[in-house]
């Protein structure tokens, strides 16, 4: 059975998807001057420039970290290069109530709505200020006070979590929705089907935001699908899409205010392919030589999302080179400051191993941290922050 009625022919008619071609949105042209005809958003200068600043402070703290990771102070991370607009764009389109659950790289979103470069170096130096208690890899980071659900290395776990979230928020009536970030790698997950429909079928207020940055780690795109994009698959769960520019700022927090209206407003699903590139490796364990050219990062460099917003706010007088000058230099020095004092803070406590789970430590669990911590004493050259806090906690009886 369908829900629709359909048309009924009297020989074989095949279809490929070749009808569902998508355009893609733009506003803004890479000179900051906008498209004829096109229509800038209702964006004031206040916000605008929050948004900038948000953009390059990602931007800093990305090339700062993975360079404190090429030293050897970090084990791993990743950055959102050439993607600051798809998601710092859309979040800005946002209530601050609403929920986001991020794939792995959307650290744009917590710097948009207030995430300190201290919570950011806590967590990924899993210090014992760290939200996490040090439980996480680098660059999971979570905030509770943000709605910014915790990450989780498995791709695509957030994608049907996100459907599953935004009816409970169709059921409080509060007026808020889900947007769930992820490439169009995870998109070939099964994750993604099942959270589309269950959206569908469910008409939940939530926003399904694929960053297709060319890349599943090194995976080309037109290897992943042979259809126009992600974006026609929405045609199969009769959900409402679009495709944006994701180096557009504007275009994309036009787009995602529109979408989230959709959401929040008429209960109806939305999924945004956002059309980007990924201008960096897709983590520190990766190198892009083995399968791009750098003539083809050349020609993406030149769309930078953050130059092309520079110059828009430059034609508006909101923005200067002074104003440029001293914003690198500040957050530059705030970054390094920070990480400095990051890297000093005390890992967390030992004992954190076995709370938050059980209201009480079981018998078993008991016995076998007693193990543990008779085992570090014994090593104490093996696990050198284990052993100094034991020592600097023995007085209280306690081994952190």
């Amino acid at each position: 059975m369908t829900t629709t009625k359909a048309k009924v022919v009297y020989s074989p008619v095949f279809t490929d998807g070749a009808e569902f071609r998508i355009p893609t949105f733009k506003l803004l042209k890479q000179d900051g001057s906008l498209y004829k005809g096109a229509k800038a958003p209702e964006l004031d200068k206040e916000k605008a420039l929050r948004i900038y600043r948000a953009m390059v402070t990602t931007r800093i703290l990305d090339e700062r970290m993975l360079a404190a990771q090429r030293q050897g102070r970090l084990s791993f991370y990743m950055q959102c290069t050439g993607e600051e607009a798809a998601v710092i764009g859309s979040t800005a389109a946002l209530d601050d109530g609403d929920m986001i659950m991020a794939q792995y790289r959307e650290q744009g979103s917590l710097v948009y709505r207030g995430f300190t470069i201290d919570e950011f170096m806590n967590q990924l130096f899993g210090n014992e200020l760290d939200y996490g208690k040090g439980r996480q890899m680098p660059v999971h980071y979570g905030s509770s006070k943000l709605n910014y659900m915790t990450i989780s290395s498995p791709l695509a776990t957030q994608i049907p979590q996100a459907t599953g979230y935004a009816y409970g928020q169709k059921m409080a009536g509060e007026g808020h929705c889900t947007v769930t970030y992820f490439g169009e790698g995870a998109a070939s997950e099964g994750d993604f089907h099942a959270a589309l429909n269950m959206a569908a079928v469910h008409r939940v207020p939530v926003i399904f935001l694929c960053r297709n940055n060319g890349y599943a780690i090194s995976t080309p795109a037109a290897e992943q699908f042979a259809a126009d994009g992600v974006a026609p698959r929405a045609y199969g769960y009769k959900m409402d899409v679009i495709r944006v520019d994701g180096n557009d700022i504007l275009a994309m927090h036009e787009a995602t205010k529109a979408a989230r209206s959709l959401a929040v407003e008429h209960n109806r699903p939305v999924l945004i392919e956002a059309m980007s590139y990924r201008l960096a490796a897709h983590s520190s364990s990766d190198d892009p030589s083995g399968y791009r050219s750098k003539d083809e990062e050349a020609v993406w460099r030149e769309k930078d999302p953050i130059l092309r917003m520079r110059l828009w706010l430059e034609r508006k007088k909101w923005w200067t080179e002074d104003d440029e000058k001293q914003l690198q230099e500040n957050m530059r020095r705030e970054v390094l400051e920070t990480m400095k004092r990051a890297q000093k803070r005390p890992p967390p406590a030992l004992d954190t191993l076995v709370s938050d789970v059980y209201d009480e430590v079981p018998p078993a669990l008991a016995e076998q941290f007693d193990k543990l911590k008779a085992h570090i004493r014994r090593h104490p050259d093996a696990y050198p922050k284990s052993a100094e806090h034991a020592k600097q906690t023995s007085k209280e009886g306690g081994l952190r």
